[in-house]
């Protein structure tokens, strides 16, 4: 069964989830750059060990979101859940720092990206052409 291909919608979508990704993996670099100086400053409590556990979670998580970003650049249509669940915690992210924290620019840095992939994939053409993997191989429709 052929793959349809995505509409440029998804496609949108699926190139602003990779930025979002490479965003992920600068901060993964600028948290290992931050472990490996001499003097980690004077940040809290963390230490080098618990930075570079950060890194780590952060990169694996980064690397999930660039899997899913190309997923969709790619027309694979198991890859519109993990964007979609990525951009919801986005707008978590995005409405805490809007209230507790009291960064806006912040709030609209994370909040844009995440509700044009939103409106990307639930459009008429992104539900459209989600719903077509969802066609059984032996129905007589299509």
């Amino acid at each position: 069964m052929s793959a349809t291909p995505a509409p440029r919608t998804v496609r949108f979508a699926g190139v602003v989830t990779v930025v979002q990704a490479v965003a992920g993996l600068a901060f993964v670099a600028a948290l290992l750059l931050r472990a490996a100086q001499a003097d980690m400053g004077t940040v809290g409590s963390l230490t080098r060990g618990s930075t570079y556990g950060e890194a780590g979670y952060f990169g694996l998580i980064s690397l999930g979101v660039l899997a899913a970003g190309v997923g969709l650049l790619r027309s694979k249509h198991w890859a519109r859940t993990p964007v979609l669940l990525v951009q919801l915690l986005l707008l978590g992210v995005a409405w805490f720092a809007m209230g507790p924290s009291d960064s806006p620019l912040m709030a609209f840095v994370f909040a844009v990206p995440a509700v044009f992939v939103l409106w990307c994939l639930f459009n008429r053409a992104g539900r459209e052409w989600w719903m077509s993997s969802r066609i059984a191989p032996d129905s007589n429709s299509g």
